[in-house]
């Protein structure tokens, strides 16, 4: 079977320096222009950039934060009409970029409460994603963007359910913010057949 909700394929060979940023645009053509565009503007490493569904391209790169502010500023001027959505991270957490490298398994057990946060795009998923974990003592579970979404991106927390509350409203709050929340929940107790699911 051809699966197509796993998140992009991100490059194992490059180390993540103190900075990352995200552009996502509505056109393929143009995404692969601007990628060009952003590693020619700074030195900045590519992590991925490629077509997501449904028919956008979105990149992720890191360097430092002069290089990353730089070289998003670039890539976003020349996206024009065609930019979703961008960011630039100066500290991202430290759970973020290894939860985009899903490659999925399962979780068996008692969780004491999880949380979802659902986005319209990729770049305030992992913005809002960042804050949640920042915010809270939690632990990033699962963490999808665009494929098998429709272009949408969502991740799951876990932890205490205080904990758990406070980090999806930080994070709902952000992506509210930019206009691009869907849904957020918190689900204290949450079953243990459904635990086997996420």
């Amino acid at each position: 079977m051809n699966r197509n909700d796993v998140n992009p394929e991100m490059r194992d060979d490059v180390r993540m320096d103190s900075c990352v940023g995200v552009l996502e645009l509505s056109s393929v053509a143009k995404g692969v222009e601007a990628a060009d565009a952003v590693l020619k503007e700074a030195h900045v490493e590519m992590l991925f950039a490629t077509n997501v569904q449904p028919g956008k391209y979105v990149m992720l790169y890191t360097g430092s934060v002069r290089d990353v502010e730089s070289a998003t500023a670039r890539g976003a001027q020349l996206a024009g009409q065609d930019l979703v959505d961008r960011l630039v991270i100066q500290q991202v957490h430290e759970q973020v970029v290894p939860l985009l490298r899903r490659k999925g398994g399962k979780i068996n057990g008692v969780l004491d409460a999880i949380g979802i946060v659902e986005t319209t795009t990729v770049a305030s998923a992992v913005v809002a994603c960042d804050l949640a974990l920042k915010t809270a003592t939690v632990d990033l579970i699962d963490f999808r963007i665009a494929n098998g979404l429709g272009g949408k991106s969502f991740f799951i927390v876990t932890g205490e359910v205080s904990d758990v509350r406070s980090a999806v409203a930080a994070g709902a709050r952000m992506a509210q913010e930019k206009g691009q929340l869907l849904r957020e929940v918190v689900i204290p107790k949450p079953h243990t057949e459904l635990v086997k699911h996420l």
